[in-house]
């Protein structure tokens, strides 16, 4: 089942959303609506303490799906109805606030959530 999550920069929420998807079982992918050049070292240290890496590099959705194709889902993060259509068999939305500029905790506590919605979300897939 292949997923793609997606937010704004592809440096935050949905960098962990792959890594937890990953994890979960399914064969997980995220992109962003603009391009940026690094992950958010909070993000790193937060997923390390889960055992987990972050992807390398950000990419945009168009880099992501001229590479890898059509998807099964897609999951925006909060893109606030910036997100363009990217064509799949099911769209789900979910509104995680963006943790920058935050403290670790708060990432941490963003983290969590992710990983919630994942398992669930991978566990529904099956």
């Amino acid at each position: 089942m292949k997923v793609l999550f997606v937010c704004i920069h592809n440096k935050r929420r949905s960098i962990m959303a792959e890594a937890f998807g990953n994890k979960y079982g399914l064969n997980a992918y995220s992109a962003g609506l603009e391009k940026t050049d690094v992950v958010d070292e909070k993000v790193i240290e937060v997923l390390n303490e889960k055992n987990l890496n972050a992807k390398q590099k950000p990419q945009t959705i168009n880099e992501v799906v001229r590479e890898v194709g059509n998807f099964d889902v897609v999951v925006t993060m909060g893109c606030l109805g910036a997100c363009p259509f990217v064509p799949a068999k099911k769209h789900i939305a979910w509104n995680i606030e963006d943790p920058a500029d935050k403290d670790i905790e708060f990432y941490r506590n963003v983290r969590d959530e992710i990983e919630g919605k994942v398992r669930e979300l991978a566990n529904n897939l099956k």
